[in-house]
């Protein structure tokens, strides 16, 4: 599989940053088991938002690659389409940024989910050569096998320091 060299020097050394959105406020019906709360594109974002970019030390939010409004939830069709937004249209991180997000959301949503990953149309400059490896089950499958990939993929997916509420529980 083709995925970026994960060495190399900055391709946008000035990425526009975004500002984050409040976390979903929880109401008493989310914990409870009695009700039925079907998945909506929130909850899909607040699992992703906090992947940092293999290239900044910032979250994919903060520099807009994945955005609330570009998640479709069919909860009764089991489907989730997610499209995400490269900083710059040659970003080699695109297929790493991807396959990050895909592991996310393969250790966190139930398995019932089919999750169609994209690149948002017309922001990368190899948009159907990427899309074609992020659905590739067989190349991601081998992709995560690499140590040194899946260790880069883990370390996107950890929380800061900063990032961690001393109030949540362990």
């Amino acid at each position: 599989m083709v995925f970026a060299s994960i060495d190399q020097a900055l391709q946008n050394a000035t990425p526009t940053l975004f500002q984050k959105i409040k976390p979903r406020e929880e109401k008493s019906s989310d914990w409870d088991d009695d009700v039925r709360d079907p998945w909506d594109a929130r909850e899909v974002f607040e699992m992703i938002r906090e992947i940092r970019d293999p290239e900044h030390p910032m979250s994919l939010e903060e520099l807009g690659v994945v955005q609330e409004e570009l998640i479709t939830v069919r909860d009764e069709q089991n489907e989730i389409d997610l499209t995400f937004t490269p900083t710059i249209p040659h970003c080699s991180m695109a297929t790493l940024i991807g396959l990050s997000i895909s592991v996310k959301l393969i250790r966190s949503l139930p398995r019932r989910f089919k999750v169609n990953l994209s690149i948002t149309p017309g922001t990368h400059a190899q948009e159907h050569q990427v899309n074609r490896q992020l659905k590739d089950k067989e190349r991601v499958a081998a992709a995560l096998e690499n140590p040194n990939l899946i260790k880069v993929v883990n370390n996107s997916l950890i929380k800061t320091v900063e990032e961690i509420d001393l109030d949540d529980e362990f």
